[in-house]
This record gives C-alpha cells, structure tokens and sequence, in this order.
C-alpha cells in the first residue's frame, strides 16, 4: 500500500514543487507578476491555481493519513505565493513521510466525507477509486493551468522524470 500511495503522491508531488520553480521562472522572464498565475483559472466554475495545488497536497496527505488509520492532519489554506506553495507540498511530504509503511492497510475501514455524505470503503478501494483520482485531478488541473498560460511544461516535467 505505502508503494502504491506515499510513493506515488511523494514522487508527483516532487515533480510540482519542480514545476513551481519552472513557473517562478516564466514569470520573472516574461514580466508576468505571480498573482496572474496564482489566481488562474480553466474555466470560472474551477478552482484557481493556488487552490488546485492546495488539494493535491490535501488528497495525498489526508489519503495517507485515513489509509494508516490517523485522523488527518489539517492545513490552513493561506498560501498566495509560489513560495509559500512549495512550503505547503514540503510539508504534505513531510507529514505523509511520517507514516511506516506497515501502518498502511488495503483492508481497513476508511471512512470520510465526499460531497457531504459519509462514506466508507475498504482502503484498496479508497486508494483506487478516490485518493489516487482526486490527486491526480487537482494535479493535472494545475499542470494545465499553467500550460494555457504558456509555462513550457512537458509531460516528463509532469511525471517527475529525471
């Protein structure tokens, strides 16, 4: 289990900490002032960027947490600069680096809220079917924010290839 969640949100979580530096840097050579990036969005029904990579970092964190059978951890969502975002993604690794791997379970009980209701599944199922997918939509959503506005981004800065 810690192979198939810890591993996998640490190693993109990485990758977006990397990406963050890339985008610092588009905008200093472009002359764009960071709340421009901060604050965009795909659509106006969607999160803004700082807001996408505040929930990355909230799924892998707090789906660590309910797979190890803690209470999750909170974090205040007070992040306005790529800086203080790259101190959040340290800190969510920092938190899910403090579980043991054989705290980790596929077959305990998760429960958890989703759209208000309460739900319960077994932790394989909460990994495959909720932590994993809500990551890596808030991951990709910011990923594609900043590709519109024209970050050179590819897909092996995605992945967190070396």
């Amino acid at each position: 289990m810690h192979r198939r969640s810890v591993a996998v949100f640490d190693r993109f979580l990485s990758a977006l900490a990397t990406i963050l530096d890339k985008t610092e840097a588009h905008c200093e050579a472009k002359k764009i002032k960071p709340e421009v990036i901060l604050a965009a969005r795909l659509f106006p029904d969607m999160f803004p960027f700082t807001r996408q990579v505040q929930l990355a970092c909230d799924f892998a964190a707090r789906g660590t947490a309910r797979l190890a059978g803690a209470e999750p951890k909170g974090f205040p969502d007070t992040e306005t600069s790529f800086a203080e975002l790259k101190t959040r993604i340290a800190a969510a690794r920092g938190y899910m680096a403090g579980f043991d791997a054989n705290q980790l379970s596929a077959e305990r009980e998760v429960h958890f809220k989703a759209g208000g209701q309460d739900m319960v599944l077994k932790g394989d199922d909460f990994l495959s079917f909720y932590a994993l997918p809500q990551f890596f939509f808030h991951l990709t959503t910011a990923y594609d924010i900043l590709r519109h506005n024209g970050v050179d981004l590819g897909k092996r800065d995605y992945m967190g290839a070396p």
